[in-house]
């Protein structure tokens, strides 16, 4: 052999020894017939037979121009991220590592990136254009692996592989393509992302706004494992329910990192509003309303334009919702207690004591089943809502009952905190509960099904803002925060203190939620075809609550100091890795509006045959025909004389009955008395 030939062949031997010839998780590379899984978490053998292979010229990645860089680092500063700390996205390990990746032509590469915590860090702002690739780079594929899958009804060591956003293969020994980024998450738990129903971001409420605008809470929220938030869209008196819901999308759709969905107030009611309640049924994705018992002059309904409005959302297939607390009691204890001199934090609770707001829940309760109209009660704060709620659904009332991370996690004594920033950082309505066992208790309830989901209303104000109150609590504007805190919370109440396991803590932070509002199993679960909405849970990991830590662009956190096992140490939103390693890489719009479709089947999934079962039956029979009396022109008629009424002013009676004026008889004992002979003693 020629030193040629023998160069060449000691060339070729080396490149052949470059190529992996096996890939972790799919064994040797040695041929196997392929087997189609039969179970539901089987995989799907021609996931891929549709997938274009890419060329080496395809693959090139595209460094962005200076003037691109500047341009993003704008924008991302104008949606307000805190403190103008931004890095170069050229510089971060992830887009070495696409660029490492895109030289490497014809060489299969499998990246494991194994878990390990670290203190949190300012976000990053993460380039576009890596984040929206579809030049199937690791950032476009994705395998987590080594984890245990949790869904709400199981548990499964199983690995999850996700392209284009979509959850494509879940179960063992998949067969992946080349490129493909792995997670490790051995020893970690896999969930569905958290689905927060009630939050209140960048709120116009009491002559301000909250702190925690689109950006910063949807970036806080990722931070906590919340991959979805349910926000409100509240007209004021008078305005146009379509206007407002159209300039909150305008607040969005813009800043949100995370995919979101509205629900609308309805804050008074004429025929025009129900018309607009069903064309943003139709039209624009909305399937849930809600409606204020307090606030009274602002956003309160009375009675009669609650069934109206009940009434309108069984029509169209949405879900009723409702803030229960008496306005009208609590404008009336509100005066008084200004009377006697109260005027701090402390004042709030005593306003609205728990028996207004159970008075309320069950209130709305009657009316929402009087029109068969299933229902929905935000923020349960107290014992006795609660109750209320589950003695109501055993009575075969369709409502649902969302405690709040607040109200899991804390207690109403902070209102009596010798500190007036203290106090007033929980003022909230409902307020919390001085009762120190009511977080347990509202557990307790989430654990046996009678309470449904959990969100957190998150409303957040500065203390400079809650300062506006300083002498009249009736002007602390209301909210705390929680978007970021809910998911630890709830696990360290929850699974932590033996209440529920971790099915029922996905079923209470995501799934229930999806159902309800009809996105799952888009959202919710984890499956083939689901959303790609995934956290990586480290359920063994610890971190200390705190307002000097936390992403929230507010200054106090309500569980400051609170050590919390279970954190996210992966979060995925889309497919893509937004939350790793401590750091959360958000870019502003890259969440999506999320339509919830009407006529929801887990909620009414029942209403018609129960209409039927209960509908009220006629009775059949025969007509009257005696006499009718007639009416004067005053609606009256003329008494009528009884022909047995006592004349000449005598006490009458009819039948036997004793003299008065004689003396009694004495008793006579006989043998056989009236009506058989005697058998006892007192005969």
């Amino acid at each position: 052999m020629s030193s040629g030939s023998r160069r060449a062949s000691r060339f070729l031997q080396e490149k052949e020894d470059e190529v992996p010839q096996w890939i972790p998780g799919l064994g040797t590379d040695k041929p196997r017939p392929r087997t189609l899984g039969t179970s539901f978490f089987g995989y799907v053998p021609d996931a891929f037979v549709e997938k274009t292979p890419f060329l080496p010229s395809e693959k090139k990645a595209t460094t962005p121009t200076p003037k691109d860089s500047e341009t993003k680092e704008a924008e991302h500063k104008s949606e307000g991220a805190p403190n103008g700390q931004y890095l170069d996205p050229s510089s971060s390990k992830e887009f070495q590592r696409d660029m490492d990746a895109s030289s490497d032509e014809g060489v299969v590469t499998e990246e494991v990136v194994v878990p390990q915590r670290v203190e949190r860090r300012a976000a990053e702002p993460w380039d576009a254009q890596s984040v929206d690739s579809t030049d199937g780079s690791a950032q476009n594929r994705l395998l987590i692996k080594g984890g245990r899958v949790v869904n709400d009804d199981m548990m499964q060591d199983a690995d999850v592989y996700i392209e284009d956003g979509i959850i494509k293969q879940v179960g063992t020994n998949l067969h992946t393509p080349g490129g493909t980024r792995v997670v490790e998450a051995k020893g970690h738990l896999v969930m569905p992302g958290g689905i927060d129903t009630h939050t209140h971001m960048q709120l116009p409420f009491m002559g301000t706004f909250a702190v925690d605008d689109f950006y910063t809470g949807t970036r806080a929220a990722l931070a906590g494992g919340t991959t979805m938030i349910m926000d409100f869209a509240i007209p004021q008196k008078g305005e146009s329910l379509v206007e407002a819901y159209h300039r909150w999308r305008s607040w969005a759709d813009p800043k949100v990192c995370c995919d979101y969905a509205l629900h609308v107030g309805v804050t008074w009611w004429c025929d025009k509003v129900g018309k607009e309640m069903e064309e943003l049924t139709e039209e624009h994705g909305i399937n849930s309303f809600k409606m204020f018992m307090a606030y009274k002059d602002t956003w309160q309904l009375d009675d009669h334009d609650l069934l109206e409005s009940f009434k309108q959302c069984k029509e169209i297939g949405a879900l009723a919702q409702v803030h229960a607390e008496n306005g009208d009691i609590i404008k009336e204890n509100t005066a008084k207690l200004l009377d006697m001199g109260i005027t701090g934090p402390e004042g709030h609770e005593l306003s609205r004591p728990e028996e207004v707001e159970a008075e309320a829940t069950n209130r709305a309760c009657v009316l929402a089943n009087q029109v068969g109209c299933p229902l929905y009660v935000v923020h349960v704060m107290s014992k006795s809502a609660a109750d209320v709620v589950s003695n109501k659904r055993r009575q075969g009332h369709i409502v649902f009952g969302e405690p709040i991370a607040a109200s899991l996690g804390t207690d109403g004594t902070h209102y009596y905190h010798k500190c007036w920033r203290h106090a007033a950082a929980h003022v909230m309505g409902p307020p919390l509960r001085p009762d120190c066992e009511t977080p347990k208790y509202l557990m307790d309830l989430l654990a046996n099904g009678d309470l449904q989901t959990t969100g957190t209303d998150n409303c957040t104000f500065s203390a400079s803002q809650k300062a506006l109150g300083k002498d009249d609590f009736t002007k602390i504007p209301n909210g705390v925060n929680g978007v970021e805190d809910r998911m630890s919370v709830i696990w360290e109440k929850g699974v932590v203190s033996g209440k529920i396991d971790p099915c029922k803590f996905v079923a209470v932070t995501s799934t229930n939620a999806a159902k309800i509002f009809n996105i799952y199993p888009k959202k919710g679960r984890i499956a083939v075809g689901s959303d790609a909405d995934i956290v990586v849970w480290n359920p063994h990991a610890t971190r200390t609550i705190s307002a000097k830590t936390h992403y929230q662009a507010v200054d106090f956190n309500i569980f400051e100091g609170m050590e919390v096992h279970g954190i996210a140490d992966y979060v995925i939103c889309h497919g893509r890795v937004v939350v790793e390693e401590g750091n959360v890489r958000a870019v502003s719009g890259m969440g999506k509006f999320v339509p919830t479709p009407s006529h929801s089947p887990y909620v009414y999934g029942r209403v018609q045959e129960r209409d039927i079962a209960n509908a009220p039956k006629k009775v059949d029979r025969a007509p009257y025909d005696g006499p009718v009396i007639q009416l004067n022109n005053q609606g009256l008629t003329q008494a009528v004389e009884s022909s047995i009424i006592p004349t000449n002013q005598e006490f009458y009676t009819r039948g036997a009955q004793m003299n008065d004026k004689s003396p009694k008889r004495p008793s006579v004992k006989v043998h056989n008395p009236p009506g058989g002979k005697a058998s006892g003693s007192f005969w």
